[in-house]
């Protein structure tokens, strides 16, 4: 009987040795979401397609940090004239990158979470680069982004299903773009 005891504390600190070496780091992380009505994407008044990319790597137990960038472009028409111009629509094409690095906490000890889920919330801070094309003999403002900020800070709460050791599917609620996507571990 104390063999058996003895075997099962072994056993016991053998597993809560392995989930304390979890390594949530060495990461790339393919997403797509949608956006264009709040965070770092300003109100745009659609809907819109949006990819993005991050890298994380491990910086203490259950923390990491990822690079990341994201992508999104969109084309509308906007009613432009003045004294000198008769107006008319004029047509412009909208392209947004963001840049920056997120910061995540894995919960997976702490809800004792079994070893195919993660848990996480986070945040990241970053910047947007905007760039706007315009049709030919428009001379009006050209900043169409007034209600985007370039800087911005986001929330963030996920959940990873690991498919196997090297892959996963995510699904990451942000207060930016929500992302569904692919780890590749």
């Amino acid at each position: 009987m104390k063999k058996l005891i003895v075997l099962a504390i072994l056993l016991g600190f053998m597993q809560l040795e392995s989930k304390a070496q979890e390594s949530f780091g060495n990461t790339l992380n393919l997403g797509l979401g949608v956006g264009g009505y709040s965070g770092y994407y300003g109100y745009i008044g659609q809907s819109l397609p949006v990819l993005s990319l991050n890298y994380e790597f491990d910086v203490a137990p259950n923390f990491t940090l990822a690079p990341f960038v994201s992508f999104y472009t969109y084309s509308n028409r906007y009613y432009w004239g003045n004294n000198n111009t008769p107006s008319r629509y004029y047509k412009y094409r909208e392209t947004v990158i963001p840049l920056g690095v997120k910061g995540t906490y894995y919960f997976d000890e702490l809800l004792n979470a079994a070893p195919a889920w993660d848990f996480y919330a986070g945040g990241s801070l970053g910047f947007a680069i905007v760039k706007s094309r315009w049709d030919d003999g428009y001379q009006g403002d050209t900043n169409i982004y007034k209600g985007g900020r370039s800087l911005f800070l986001d929330v963030h709460l996920g959940l990873e299903y690991h498919i196997n050791k090297k892959v996963g599917v995510f699904l990451d609620l942000s207060s930016g773009v929500s992302t569904l996507g692919l780890a590749i571990h």
